[in-house]
């Protein structure tokens, strides 16, 4: 088990050597990125999505509808984390026929639109469907 372990450090460290390597060319344009990003992270979204979990727990007594809401919280993240380079910043290179001409604002507002439309329904339907297993028993 030690060689297995041994061999996979040696591979890792290998990789990411080999990594830092082709990023050397392009550090002074990666490191903003590379050290802003765990930066804003720890200060700014860790912090904000624990207040938010707390709100949450006080707010919302029901640990099935808790779940729910948090799976729309993490897919409404995901959609705006994929969503912010095609938002913020210009293209990088010349466009593309039929990429670019996305209405992308458009896009992620239907996007989260669903998704708390299917959560909405999930938990109206959860709700029925709970309210009429008590009046039968």
């Amino acid at each position: 088990m030690r060689i297995v372990r041994l061999l996979l450090f040696v591979l890792g460290a290998a990789v990411a050597a080999y990594g830092g390597w082709l990023l050397l060319p392009q550090l002074d344009t990666a490191l903003p990125w590379l050290v802003g990003g765990p930066l804003l992270h720890d200060l700014l979204v860790a912090p904000l999505v624990g207040l938010v979990g707390l709100a949450l727990g006080r707010l919302v007594p029901d640990r099935r509808r808790l779940a729910w809401i948090t799976a729309g919280l993490l897919a409404s993240a995901t959609l705006l984390l994929i969503a912010v380079p095609l938002l913020w910043r210009p293209p990088s290179a010349p466009p593309n026929p039929g990429l670019p001409d996305r209405d992308y604002p458009l896009g992620l507002t239907v996007g989260l639109a669903a998704v708390w439309a299917v959560i909405v329904l999930v938990l109206v339907v959860a709700t029925v469907v709970g309210r009429r297993g008590a009046n039968r028993s």
